[in-house]
């Protein structure tokens, strides 16, 4: 079996945000491949960088206030990192697409179902207006809507929540892009609909071979279609490797605090586990490690100096961490002192 190589990488990313007359990083050195036909997550708290990673991805980080400062976005061999907004629009929604994460506020009111879909078509194909309802009622199918020609004269308020869900698939999914990536996809959908997006996604990989970044909060959607997972925390990856090994052995504290916060139906527990303070705002840690002031693992190191990711083991799984570098246990740092 021929290893395939990267559909996309990302190599050394840095974005910033201007912000009180200065720039901050809210993406501080990211580098990681998305391989080819894989569904790779990328988790982490709110602030953590995940959705800024995605924008630059798709070359829509806003400027101004935001500016990537440092990096290269590769796909398809091509470095797209100096690419015009004319050769943006090329790839973006053709090549490369995005599922947002609130479906009203990214389908159009005012337009009916099958407008939007002939819009997203019609902008990277030749299809004569016959060809574009074929090609649209297709996709509602692909996607798992039923009556798909009427619903394309319906409009997004006329649909529930997954079933417009399901509608900006079929819209991302329109030119058979090589890369699609999903931002938090299930976030404002109950249950049972989260279960068949997450479903309809791993189909969707299977049958056209579309490589996902899926972009999320929550291990357990990772747990779920993912073959490989990044850890992200405060702009920067912690850990990142295969999911089963990183589930079953994390190594970095953030991972292991957030799989303690995942629910577990066999547990019995009075609270869920939380991890203790919050994210870190952009550019205010100055030295040491990012995730110092909430690890229940503190070094004196951990303060005055910054680790770097580092490989574990051949089978690349990274890891952002001192743990695995300082052995010295009378190193550890009394908490009361800071």
């Amino acid at each position: 079996m021929v290893d395939k190589g990267p559909i996309l990488r990302i190599n050394e990313l840095k974005v910033s945000f201007q912000t009180g007359g200065k720039y901050v990083p809210a993406v501080d050195g990211v580098s990681f491949d998305l391989i080819e036909g894989e569904i790779l997550g990328i988790v982490g708290e709110s602030g953590s960088g995940k959705s800024v990673t995605s924008l630059a991805a798709m070359g829509l980080v806003p400027s101004p206030p935001g500016k990537v400062d440092n990096g290269n976005i590769t796909f398809a061999g091509k470095d797209l990192t100096a690419s015009s907004e004319k050769e943006w629009r090329k790839i973006r929604g053709n090549q490369i697409s995005m599922i947002f994460q609130e479906p009203m506020t990214s389908l159009n009111p005012l337009f009916t179902i099958g407008n939007q879909l002939d819009e997203a078509i019609r902008l990277h194909t030749n299809l004569t207006k016959k060809e574009m309802k074929v090609r649209s009622i297709e996709l509602l199918r692909l996607v798992g809507i039923p009556r798909a020609d009427e619903i394309l004269k319906e409009y997004p308020h006329q649909l529930s929540g997954g079933m417009r869900q399901r509608v900006m698939i079929a819209m991302a999914m329109a030119c058979s892009p090589k890369v699609l990536i999903a931002d938090e996809p299930t976030t404002a959908l109950d249950v049972t609909i989260q279960a068949q997006i997450l479903s309809l996604m791993k189909d969707l990989n299977k049958k056209t071979n579309t490589s996902i970044i899926l972009i999320t909060h929550d291990l357990g959607v990772v747990a779920e279609i993912c073959q490989r997972v990044i850890v992200m925390y405060a702009g920067q990856i912690v850990e990142q490797g295969d999911v089963r090994k990183i589930l079953k052995n994390p190594q970095h504290p953030y991972t292991k605090g957030l799989l303690k916060s995942v629910p577990d139906i066999r547990g019995k527990k009075d609270r869920l586990y939380s991890i203790p303070g919050t994210v870190p705002a952009p550019g205010t840690v100055k030295q040491g490690c990012r995730f110092a002031a909430r690890c229940p693992h503190l070094f004196a190191k951990c303060l005055k100096e910054a680790p770097e990711l580092a490989n574990l083991q051949k089978d690349g799984h990274e890891v952002r961490c001192f743990l695995h570098t300082l052995k010295e246990g009378s190193d550890q740092l009394d908490k009361s002192a800071t």
